[in-house]
Order: C-alpha cells, then structure tokens, then sequence
C-alpha cells in the first residue's frame, strides 16, 4: 500500500501505522487484532487524541489503553464536543487552523497534501470524512455502553 495515502475511515488490520480500537476483551485482557476491532490511521487518529487523552489521564499512544465503563462516558463526551467543532468549520481557513493546532496535525496536513494536491479546494469533502470517523469513535462508545464493553485503544 502506499505509504503516502491518507485514509480519513475505519479500517481492517491490513495497514501499519494504525491505532486499534478493540472491544471484544475483559477489564484484564484483550484479543490483539480480534475480526471485531476497527482501526484508524495514526495520523487520522492524531486528530482526535485529545479526546482520549482528556478522558483517561493513563492514555498511552505506544501500549494499550483500558477504558471501562467510568472512561467511556467522558470520552464519549470529548467526542461528541469534537463533532461539534468539526461540524462548525466553515472555510478551508477555519479547517486549516482547527487541524494546526492540533499536536501532530501539521503531520496530517502533509499527508493530506501528498494524497490531494487539490485539497484546499475539497477541504469540506476532509472534513466531511473527519466527521464521519468521528461519528464512528462514538458509535464505538455508544456500543460500549450499551454492551457494558471495555474498549482498548492500541497504537502501532
């Protein structure tokens, strides 16, 4: 697969560079890369780090990351708030600045432009797609709700 393409969706296990999100194990355990797990690309994933981050002081972008059910509601919190926010950006300008600062962002950015010479003028399509995977991450929690899951966040 070439390594310049950016992929703003859920995934299978067939990309490195990839952050697991896996809810098919217990409060002790899980089944790396189990047929259930979606994955994100790290730099998509970068754009929503904080919201792991801000909901479980323990986030770890280099191991695993347990949230039960007392981290789930807060990150599903910080996610629904980024939804908001990227819903929000009107112009290629409001996009821009959202994405710089972002810790690792301008990385996105580089990717986006190596995968869209032309992304300033489909910014809105980008963004469509962040919110998309951003819906997906919450889609993910709500299951986890409902389900009583632990969700395990692993980078690679």
């Amino acid at each position: 697969m070439d390594n310049c393409q950016l992929r703003i969706e859920l995934f299978d296990a067939d990309y490195l560079n990839i952050v697991e999100l896996n809810t098919t194990g217990d409060d002790e355990n899980y089944v790396k890369g189990d047929d259930e797990s979606q994955y994100i690309q790290s730099e998509v994933f970068n754009i929503f780090i904080h919201c792991f981050e801000n909901s479980n002081r323990l986030y770890e972008f280099y191991g695993a990351t347990k949230y039960d059910i007392r981290k789930i509601v807060p990150l599903r919190n910080e996610l629904t708030a980024k939804l908001e926010r990227l819903r929000n950006l009107q112009s290629v300008n409001d996009f821009t600045s959202h994405i710089e600062q972002i810790f690792l962002g301008s990385e996105f950015l580089e990717k986006l432009k190596k995968h869209d010479a032309k992304w300033k003028t489909n910014w809105s399509h980008y963004r469509d797609k962040l919110i998309e995977v951003n819906q997906g991450l919450i889609g993910i929690t709500d299951l986890c709700l409902d389900e009583q899951r632990v969700l395990w966040v692993i980078g690679y």
